[in-house]
């Protein structure tokens, strides 16, 4: 999401972009698939907001794909 204009710039979903996974494999390949569609973008650093939650399980595991998937943060 860019904060200054408010519009999302990507997104990704385990319904859609692991449909055959589930838990952190899923959150694994959401991740990987929102670097996909940055590095489309040209966008290669991002912030990484966890909104309140502890860094571990599933929130790690996208934060994983994204870093496997090339973004920076």
């Amino acid at each position: 999401i860019d904060d200054e204009t408010g519009t999302t710039l990507v997104s990704a979903s385990s319904l859609v972009d692991a449909k055959d996974k589930s838990g952190k494999e899923a959150a694994t390949e959401v991740g990987k698939a929102i670097a996909a569609k940055a590095k489309s973008k040209k966008i290669e650093k991002v912030v990484f907001d966890r909104s309140g939650y502890l860094y571990h399980g599933r929130v790690k595991a996208v934060a994983d794909g994204a870093r496997e998937g090339g973004l920076n943060f």
